[in-house]
């Protein structure tokens, strides 16, 4: 399933990112953001996600929230 389809609050471990774009796949590891590590959907809004990883949260769009397979 993708962050989309992903419960609030449940902590995931991210199986896979799904992009075309090697820029945002190494912004994305920067972030902590690669297979593996767990990641928590704080809340939804109506175009995006907040999403906690490691010690931090990020606003992520639909787009890439369709992308991260949990």
């Amino acid at each position: 399933m993708t962050l989309l389809e992903a419960e609030i609050g449940t902590e995931y471990i991210i199986e896979d990112i799904v992009t075309n774009d090697d820029e945002l796949d190494s912004f994305l590891f920067t972030l902590g953001c690669y297979s593996g590590e767990p990641i928590t959907v704080i809340s939804r809004k109506r175009n995006s996600c907040v999403v906690s990883i490691k010690d931090g949260r990020y606003n992520i769009d639909k787009h890439l929230a369709g992308a991260i397979t949990v």
